[in-house]
C-alpha cells in the first residue's frame, strides 16, 4: 500500500508523534493553516467517511476523545478549536485515508472556505 498516513502510522515514515495508541496516531500537519494544526489519523486504513462501516464508529468516537486530550494538552481547549474531516477531492481531502484536523490557537472564521 502506498498510503503516506499508513506509512506514518506503522513507523516507515518518521515524524514527531504527539500522541499514539493502538488505534490512532497524531502529529503536526506539514502545511499548517492555524497556529495549532494536528492530524489525528486512525491506524486502520479507511479511505474516507463514506467507507466507514459499523465497527468503525467506535474508532471515530475514539478520535474525538484523542482530540479532546490534545486540545487540553496544547492549550486550545478553553478558547476553542475546530475538528475537521474532509471527504473526497471536492471536499478538500488530499490523502485518501480518513483523518481529522485539530485546529486552534486563533479565532476560527465562518464560513470556513
Amino acid at each position: 500500500m502506498d498510503c503516506i498516513f499508513c506509512k506514518i502510522a506503522n513507523g516507515t515514515i518518521k515524524t514527531e508523534i504527539l500522541y499514539e495508541d493502538e488505534k490512532v496516531v497524531a502529529f503536526r500537519d506539514i502545511n499548517p493553516v492555524a497556529p495549532v494544526h494536528v492530524l489525528i489519523v486512525p491506524k486502520k486504513h479507511i479511505e474516507s467517511a463514506l467507507k466507514l462501516e459499523g465497527e468503525d464508529f467506535n474508532l471515530i468516537g475514539h478520535v474525538f476523545m484523542v482530540a479532546k486530550k490534545l486540545a487540553n494538552e496544547l492549550g486550545i481547549a478553553e478558547d476553542g478549536f475546530r475538528i475537521v474531516n474532509n471527504c473526497n477531492r471536492a471536499g478538500g481531502q488530499t490523502v485518501m485515508h480518513i483523518h481529522f484536523h485539530l485546529l486552534g490557537g486563533q479565532d476560527m472564521q465562518w464560513p470556513p472556505g
